[in-house]
């Protein structure tokens, strides 16, 4: 009897040890269900649209692009990058990022995966610079490894070194034909923007390589750099190419009011600090000699006061039908979500401002490809929004 008691409280302890190992191996799946579950919550519903927090605790996300159909890259101004598993919701810090410029608004910025990412597998990314007690914006390009981007190449350090710690821009836009457009702020140096002879307050347009086109606006044009296809912008921080329409687009930072979104021509004068419909912020006085200029490009749409954009998506999905065609910016200041309806000839004939509820400096703005729409806010915080089921 006692025998047979023993084999049996043998075998009981082996069953609680394979019980034990296979709760073990199972710990991080179940974690990641937990996490999961609790940050799909709804916690809004408007009209129809589910929105859901399904990330917190990222700092200033100012980036966002997709790698795959469930994979999401996102940059935090910090310096960080974190791959998001929308599957999961796990999400895993990598590697490979440089040193850092990291006063003021500078910082890790910009992520856009490549026209030909399944190809070649680069992501471009924009970031501020030292350059000795100065800072400039830069264009780099890495792949994504295992664990961390490798083969990190900086294929242009813009001529827009200042002190200030600014204004720095900056966006990354593909027109689908070889080329990337870039944006630069005005740096802290807004008289800057009217010279052609460096990069501050411009929008520059390169080859993917980081070679010089051919046929760009000013590369005949002695002491102009050749990399700059339009200029006098303050600080624009939504830049996209519209492939269906050919039209490149921007949104930007205006002072104590005008913000503009502006229909970028090759070779426009976008006029700052010439003309602007914003105010000084020492006093309630108009910037620069106005708001028109004859050789001066006017925005499509100028907003005061500052919503304070901070970026801008074409939204072009399924999922929410009576908002294709229409353009989205994340708003800072006045958080929300913007929502500027165009006509098809470009021209802004409508505005609505979207979840204010939810109170948030929103800043990056990303669609899948089921045309589900991602916007991150300054306070750490991930959402997505989808048709409610």
């Amino acid at each position: 009897m006692a025998l047979v008691l023993c084999v049996q409280l043998l075998y009981c302890k082996a069953m609680i040890a394979r019980l034990a190992t296979l709760l073990c191996s199972l710990l991080p799946f179940l974690v990641s269900l937990s996490y999961a579950a609790e940050l799909s919550i709804v916690k809004q519903d408007h009209a129809g649209i589910q929105v859901e927090e399904i990330a917190t605790g990222l700092g200033i996300t100012w980036g966002m692009t997709f790698v795959s159909s469930d994979q999401l890259l996102l940059t935090q101004r910090a310096g960080k990058i974190r791959l998001l598993d929308l599957k999961t919701l796990q999400i895993r810090e990598i590697g490979g990022v440089p040193k850092l410029y990291r006063k003021g608004q500078g910082g890790l910025l910009d992520i856009a995966v490549g026209p030909n990412y399944a190809d070649d597998g680069w992501i471009y990314l924009t970031y501020s610079k030292s350059l000795g007690s100065e800072a400039v914006t830069t264009l780099a390009r890495a792949k994504l490894g295992e664990s961390a981007l490798v083969n990190w190449q900086d294929i242009l350090i813009s001529d827009s070194a200042t002190d200030e710690v600014r204004h720095f821009g900056s966006r990354i836009a593909f027109d689908g034909q070889g080329h990337l457009f870039v944006s630069i702020g005005d740096r802290g140096e807004r008289d800057e923007a009217q010279n052609r002879s460096n990069h501050i307050g411009t929008i520059l347009r390169l080859n993917l390589d980081g070679s010089l086109p051919d046929d760009n606006p000013f590369i005949e044009l002695q002491g102009a750099q050749p990399e700059i296809w339009s200029y006098g912008h303050r600080n624009p921080q939504g830049l996209l190419f519209d492939q269906s329409t050919q039209r490149l687009w921007s949104i930007e930072h205006g002072p104590r009011g005008g913000d503009e979104i502006n229909l970028i021509r090759k070779g426009g004068n976008y006029g700052w600090p010439v003309i602007s419909y914003g105010k000084e912020y020492w006093g309630p006085l108009s910037v620069g000699e106005g708001t028109h200029k004859e050789g001066m490009e006017q925005p499509i749409k100028q907003f005061t006061p500052s919503i304070a954009p901070g970026s801008l998506l074409l939204y072009r999905g399924q999922a929410f039908p009576k908002w294709r065609g229409n353009l989205f910016s994340g708003a800072l200041k006045l958080t929300h979500l913007n929502r500027v309806v165009l006509s098809p000839d470009g021209k802004a004939i409508d505005e609505k401002r979207l979840f204010v509820d939810l109170k948030q400096r929103i800043r990056a703005l990303a669609e899948d490809d089921r045309g589900w729409i991602y916007l991150s806010t300054d306070t750490g915080n991930l959402w997505r929004l989808r048709p409610k089921p």
